[in-house]
């Protein structure tokens, strides 16, 4: 089981958050991790379960807000994923590939859709497809860009095979979440209801 340690907040009120925090989580049982906990600025952002948080300035405006985005790691992770994928052996079908590549991808951006994550897509969209066509070359030595596209990317230079076709991570919809003020109960406000 994990748990969260990092707390974005004043550096002022860090280690009263954190007496607080060991209060409570010691009847059960848990404590702190010391080398875990981190202090940060939300200028400065820091990472959190494979996001990037960090405050900025919104383009066009002074206004400030908190954006999140996949982090460095994150992407350089299913980077990673995608090229293992693609280094397998050539002795199976392009169908198969996607099937195993697809799988990997829907997952990824299912997770990162709620953050700023549009242009992370984008990049990974173009690097999985060079990674794609780089397999077709490698299985298909002496085929020519005129036979491998009317073969293998027939549809708008999209890799499809057997009715299995790459997945497009540019299609995802990103999801940003919404504020929802008082709508959202807490367990620290007393109940003024039950009266």
């Amino acid at each position: 089981m994990r748990y969260a340690d990092d707390f974005a907040r004043h550096e002022a009120h860090a280690e009263e958050l954190r007496d607080e925090v060991a209060a409570v989580l010691a009847p059960m049982g848990l404590r702190l991790s010391e080398h875990k906990t981190l202090t940060a600025y939300i200028d400065e952002g820091f990472e959190f379960l494979g996001f990037r948080i960090q405050r900025q300035r919104q383009q066009g405006s002074n206004k400030r807000y908190v954006y999140t985005w996949p982090s460095k790691k994150s992407l350089t992770s299913i980077r990673a994923k995608v090229k293992a994928i693609t280094k397998m052996g050539t002795n199976q079908p392009l169908s198969e590939l996607l099937r195993g590549i697809n799988q990997v991808l829907r997952g990824w951006t299912g997770y990162f859709r709620h953050g700023v994550s549009s242009r992370t897509f984008a990049h990974l969209h173009q690097f999985t497809w060079e990674r794609i066509v780089h397999w077709l070359r490698r299985k298909h030595k002496r085929a020519t860009w005129k036979w491998l596209k009317r073969r293998y990317l027939a549809n708008s230079w999209w890799p499809e095979h057997d009715g299995v076709s790459l997945f497009n991570c540019g299609t995802v919809p990103i999801t940003r979440y919404r504020y929802r003020g008082t709508k959202i109960p807490t367990p620290w406000e007393p109940n003024t209801d039950a009266a």
